[in-house]
């Protein structure tokens, strides 16, 4: 809730009144407005912006109406009305006339109630799209109004529908009851009273229009025109607050949170660089290298999110970041969100550092106490130097000697509180970095991540070849099956990915125990090994699979997405995924990702049912298209929109009321800049132009959004 500031001549703030007693509303109205839209005071319903409009301005003849169309307008009488079939299956239809023809209205619901207010004779303004049935054209629970009762401006405005819930409808308030409450609040304000919230110069520089006209059209857009200018300016007003609040929160961390200084380059990081690297560092790593040691040399503390794509060395990067700090008599620790991929990195660092004298351990759930104790108390005394483990590292009684970089993995997936508890054990607060392998769209990124410094690594290390990715339909199985056993018979492993565990009634996709019996039937013992890995196996028999395909006892691994983070089988060359259009462009990269880590060449085989919808022929062409996960996520973000690929942990980030980021890119960045500026002029907003952004900020600091923040 963002309750707004008043003119003096209106000191109650009127707006900021519970929403039930706007005339229309009510207790019982009022518990389904708070508790299905969010809707307490009068000022959350003004800030409920319609999601789209439908031009009333014209009336269509009906001899012009085809089901082609979108949503119509017709004005006629009621020639007749009738219930037609029988006892569950009855509908109300009636017939509406105008000087060209006629056009049927149906009615499956509220048939009573629609009997009763329906008149033949009259004449009606009649809303809604039209269709078709045994070729009539008609149309489905339209808006119907009496033409001598409807609102003066109904036929002649852009009408708005607003966001609703199944159970909101339920009970009355659909768009149209919306849009009548509005009306009722505008009746009862005068938008004139409406103090400005963005100071003067920026509203002359961006040529935007007052906040009072803007909230005025966007409810009750005079024209077409008009619209576009009041939504920009509430766009670019959402955007800035949240950016400015965002860069505060890091200017505020660099002034007030001192970081451990890493003053020098010492023998570890030298000897691991000079001896120990396989291979030569892509220039992208020496890049983001460059920008981590600029930080820990600083004296303030990182806080760096380090976006690379699967394969890009993410890992390498960090390990070295730690050996800085272990230089510089620091300890280091890597938090990540399951055991597998705890397990992943311990074995990666170990590998990597292989005779070097330091001391790595690993802490997860299930160590054992004798062990866990062990490690606690060399964690403390110093002798480990680097901690690896999942959310066991944050417990209470896991306490560092001195602890100098926090690794976190896949940080979407820990809770606020989790990762602040790793500093809060701390006086002076360690430096963080901030690892995903899922892309990020810049926007997105903007936007989570918008109070971190972020750096990328968008390139793959030499020698790795592109995944190939094909899509097949269900009727190529068996050239897929006979593509499978000779990449088996040349020593490749294959995994076969299922979307479901068990059997939906109401989905028609393979699930993973009728796919798991069928792929044995086809690869069968003693000829062939196939292991089976999903999420609700124990976690010792999921161990036990995942091991024997990593020794390639076995050569196919059948299993849920359980495997899409945190299994590096350099041996395991195909992935085939089954009713590919059941996942995500994200998910699917990242399953495609699990492929192609070691020198021969890899396949992402993606298989669908013959009926695919526009949007998953647009995902599946993008997945052959293209290898880059920027490109995956920037269209993954274009189709899904930012709720669903930040997860629901940052909903209420991107819980945005008006702004779009997968339409609204160039606002964001003109907004970030914006507020950059005013904070670079005036940290503090002390001065006087700046008061109405230091109340609004005020009023925002009332709502306790989950920033999901890292600091």
């Amino acid at each position: 809730m963002f309750p707004m500031n008043f003119s003096k001549s209106n000191p109650e703030n009127f707006l900021e009144t519970q929403i039930e007693f706007l005339k229309g509303v009510g207790p019982k109205r009022a518990q389904v407005l708070n508790a299905e839209l969010g809707i307490f005071i009068f000022n959350d319903l003004l800030h409920h912006y319609p999601f789209r409009y439908v031009d009333r301005t014209r009336i269509y003849r009906i001899n012009e109406v085809n089901d082609q169309m979108a949503y119509i307008q017709v004005k006629g009488k009621i020639i007749s009305v009738t219930s037609v079939g029988k006892q569950r299956a009855v509908r109300l239809v009636a017939q509406l006339r105008d000087e060209t023809g006629t056009i049927e209205l149906v009615w499956f619901r509220g048939i009573k109630w629609m009997r009763e207010i329906l008149k033949a004779g009259s004449e009606y303004l009649v809303f809604g799209k039209p269709s078709v049935y045994q070729n009539k054209i008609n149309i489905i629970h339209p808006e119907i109004e009496l033409t001598a009762e409807a609102p003066e401006n109904i036929n002649k405005s852009l009408q708005p529908f607003y966001n609703t819930t199944e159970k909101s409808k339920i009970a009355g308030i659909d768009s149209k009851a919306i849009l009548k409450l509005q009306r009722t609040l505008a009746e009862k304000i005068s938008f004139y009273e409406i103090k400005e919230t963005l100071p003067a110069y920026l509203i002359d520089e961006l040529k935007l229009i007052p906040l009072k006209e803007a909230l005025k059209a966007i409810h009750f857009p005079s024209d077409s025109k008009e619209l576009p200018k009041a939504a920009f300016r509430l766009k670019f007003e959402e955007l800035f607050y949240l950016q400015l609040k965002l860069l505060k929160l890091k200017l505020v961390r660099t002034e007030k949170h001192k970081g451990k200084l890493f003053s020098k380059v010492g023998e570890q990081f030298n000897h691991f660089y000079h001896h120990r690297i396989p291979f030569q560092l892509t220039n992208a790593q020496k890049k983001v290298l460059k920008e981590i040691r600029q930080d820990l040399g600083s004296g303030k503390q990182m806080n760096r999110l380090l976006q690379g794509d699967v394969g890009s060395g993410k890992t390498l990067v960090a390990l070295m970041s730690i050996l800085l700090a272990i230089d510089n008599g620091f300890q280091g620790c890597i938090m990540a969100p399951t055991e597998i991929l705890a397990k992943q990195h311990f074995e990666t660092i170990k590998t990597f550092l292989g005779d070097m004298k330091i001391c790595v351990a690993l802490l997860t759930g299930s160590t054992k106490s004798k062990e866990r104790k062990q490690i606690l108390d060399n964690l403390k005394n110093n002798s480990v130097q680097i901690l690896v483990g999942t959310h066991a590292v944050i417990e209470t009684d896991v306490q560092f000697h001195n602890p100098g970089l926090v690794v976190i993995d896949e940080q979407h997936r820990f809770g606020v509180e989790q990762r602040a508890r790793l500093w809060t054990k701390e006086e002076f607060y360690p430096h963080v970095l901030v690892m995903t392998a899922t892309p990020i769209p810049r926007t997105l990124a903007m936007t989570l991540y918008g109070d971190l410094d972020v750096s990328v690594i968008d390139e793959l290390p030499p020698g790795r070849k592109n995944v190939k990715t094909v899509h097949y339909f269900e009727n190529k199985r068996l050239l897929l099956f006979g593509f499978l056993k000779a990449q088996i018979k040349l020593g490749r492993q294959v995994y076969i990915v299922y979307p479901l565990i068990e059997e939906s009634e109401k989905m028609d996709y393979n699930n993973l125990m009728e796919g798991f019996e069928a792929i044995s039937r086809e690869f069968p013992l003693p000829q062939y090994k196939v292991s089976i890995v999903h999420g609700q196996m124990k976690t010792a028999n999921k161990d036990y699979e995942m091991k024997n395909f990593a020794e390639g006892k076995t050569n196919i691994m059948v299993a849920t997405t359980v495997i899409e983070v945190g299994v590096n089988i350099p041996n395991a060359s195909v992935m085939a995924i089954e009713s590919a259009e059941r996942f995500g462009l994200s998910q699917l990269h990242q399953l495609r990702g699990r492929v192609g880590r070691g020198a021969e060449q890899s396949y992402c085989i993606l298989i669908t049912g013959s009926k695919l919808s526009a949007e998953a022929k647009q995902r599946l062409e993008t997945m052959v298209r293209t290898n880059d996960g920027f490109e995956i996520a920037e269209t993954d973000l274009r189709l899904r929109g930012p709720g669903e690929l930040s997860g629901t942990q940052q909903s209420g980030i991107v819980g945005l009321k008006i702004a779009d980021l997968s339409k609204d890119s160039q606002i964001l960045i003109l907004a970030r800049k914006a507020a950059l500026r005013v904070l670079e002029n005036d940290p503090h907003l002390a001065l006087p132009q700046h008061e109405s952004i230091f109340e609004k900020l005020a009023l925002m600091e009332k709502d306790k959004t989950n920033w999901s923040r890292v600091s």
